[in-house]
């Protein structure tokens, strides 16, 4: 996702234990931060201390950088409060483990969790609130015209323009905008312009923003007619009135005492966009669904053998299982019912060895849908215990199965993620491509890990990260498919924690960017999460 994602939490307690004999608990929540890949807790933060009470609401916010594609695990400490004993721990008030994504995920970005960790006593529960911080990402549109400039060619009227600058922490200008020439004239209108608001005055609304009026010389030395300053809050102002600056010329005020201006300008209009982010459609309600689909066809080996990709040894999971769990566990946090339907393809199917290129893990076609992704990977294993591996490897018939699925409802609140895990020798290349092309005008994106040693050369055909996707001269609307190799993440120092978090990490980095398109081109924008 973008980087520097900031998310702001707010934190609240209810019905906090009360441990104090003389007063209510003076509360202070400590935030842990999981460093990613490892077992180890480091202290981001700590809120204030408020004192005397078990509902407390925090003035104090935590401010992270969030990602899509990582699992942010967080810790959420309840230490006895300030002044009780030594904080021993017959003081401590409980904890909370979250993912980031989970509140991100929750409706409106809010989130309740019981405390645990008093043996025996409900601790009572925190709640959390997800905001992003938002002020650079509006986009501003304005127009402004002038009035009696002074004129400064010999001939004609000036030629005048605008630049735009914005100030630096250090008092330095730095520009940001120049306006069009308009040919001799000393009452121009300039066309409206965009521009964000982070180039204008980097988020602080009250930052100087000078503005410099320029006659236009066509050997490059633009005469100086004036200068006024204003600010983003001033600007914006004029969504509501006309403003009228004054065009004063620093050297002529101090020569001439009859000296008045070198004419004004009026801003026209203001008007701001927001650039809606991934956060925005997830906090407004879009929910991502996971399906999967692997690949049992012969290629990848008997099961039962060590060579095989499927081979389950009771040491450790397959690439299969290693692949399907790295991405699901991510992508879980944003699917509400954590239902994930989840096929195969390529198998013969009991009971009378049909071929199938879509037939449910759970063996259930009225609900193919499992519980969770330790529910995906205990169907899976199941069976592989069922299923004769055999072929073709298609993929068409489950792209447009999910295709179906996302064409139902194109509105913005659903979005669909399928997860391919092949071993890469693809049959149906030709129908894969137009299933693509087709999906492509859908709200869904298209995960493909490819395990073992092939080379995957269709597969970055598929991708369309070099070349656009086409099928019989059409093209893909957008790209939607993102390709893997599981190979690149297996390290040799058999960190598997790592490495399947970098694996996560690369495969859903596209995802918020697939969604926004889909959602941009469409002209669809978040709900607002409903006031209280």
């Amino acid at each position: 996702s973008v980087p520097g994602t900031k998310v702001e939490l707010t934190v609240s307690c209810r019905n906090l234990l009360d441990m104090d004999t003389f007063s209510k608990s003076d509360p202070v929540v400590v935030l842990f931060v999981q460093v990613s890949g490892s077992s180890e807790w480091k202290e981001f933060g700590r809120t204030e201390v408020i004192d005397n009470t078990l509902n407390p609401d925090f003035v104090r916010k935590f401010v992270l950088d969030y990602y899509f594609e990582e699992k942010q695990n967080l810790r959420f400490d309840v230490p006895p409060g300030s002044h009780s004993a030594l904080s021993g721990t017959q003081d401590f008030l409980g904890q909370a483990f979250v993912a980031l994504g989970e509140v991100i995920g929750s409706q409106r970005g809010r989130l309740e969790r019981p405390l645990t960790g008093v043996p025996g006593k409900r601790c009572g529960t925190i709640l959390l609130l997800a905001e992003e911080l938002s002020n650079c990402r509006d986009i501003v549109t304005m127009q402004l015209c002038a009035n009696k400039l002074d004129k400064k060619d010999f001939f004609g009227k000036s030629d005048p323009f605008l630049v735009f600058y914005r100030s630096n922490e250090d008092g330095t200008f730095t520009i940001c905008h120049k306006t069009e020439v308009v040919k001799n004239t000393l009452n121009p209108v300039w066309q409206p312009f965009t521009i964000p608001v982070r180039a204008l005055c980097n988020g602080d609304y009250d930052r100087t923003v000078k503005i410099d009026v320029y006659d236009w010389d066509r050997d490059g030395s633009h005469d100086f007619i004036g200068e006024f300053a204003t600010s983003y809050r001033e600007l914006s102002r004029a969504q509501s009135q006309f403003t009228v600056y004054e065009v004063l010329n620093p050297r002529k005020k101090c020569k001439k005492k009859k000296y008045v201006n070198s004419g004004t300008v009026t801003l026209l209009s203001f008007s701001v966009e927001s650039e809606f982010t991934f956060v925005d459609y997830i906090r407004g309600g879009t929910q991502l669904n996971f399906t999967v689909a692997i690949d049992f066809t012969a290629s990848n080996g008997l099961p039962s053998q060590p060579t095989s990709l499927h081979y389950v040894s009771p040491y450790q999971l397959s690439a299969y299982a290693l692949a399907l769990k790295a991405v699901g566990e991510v992508i879980q946090d944003y699917d509400s019912d954590k239902l994930f339907p989840a096929y195969g393809f390529g198998a013969k199917v009991p009971p009378d060895g049909k071929i199938s290129h879509q037939f449910p893990l759970n063996n259930n076609v009225e609900n193919p849908s499992c519980a969770g992704i330790e529910g995906v990977l205990e169907s899976y294993l199941q069976s592989l215990r069922t299923v004769q591996l055999y072929g073709p490897t298609n993929f068409a018939p489950v792209i447009n199965q999910v295709a179906g699925t996302a064409a139902q409802v194109t509105d913005g609140s659903q979005y669909h993620v399928l997860l391919i895990i092949t071993d890469g020798v693809i049959s149906d290349m030709l129908q894969t491509k137009e299933a693509i092309v087709t999906a492509s005008s859908l709200p869904m994106s298209i995960i493909i890990v490819g395990v073992g040693p092939a080379e995957f050369e269709a597969m970055e055909e598929l991708d369309g990260d070099e070349v656009r996707l086409s099928s019989r001269g059409r093209y893909a609307e957008r790209d939607i498919v993102q390709f893997v190799p599981f190979r690149d993440y297996v390290d040799d120092s058999g960190n598997q924690v790592l490495s399947m978090a970098r694996l996560a990490k690369d495969v859903l980095a596209e995802i918020p960017e697939q969604l926004l398109s889909y959602m941009k081109t469409r002209d669809i924008k978040p709900r607002r999460a409903d006031p209280e």
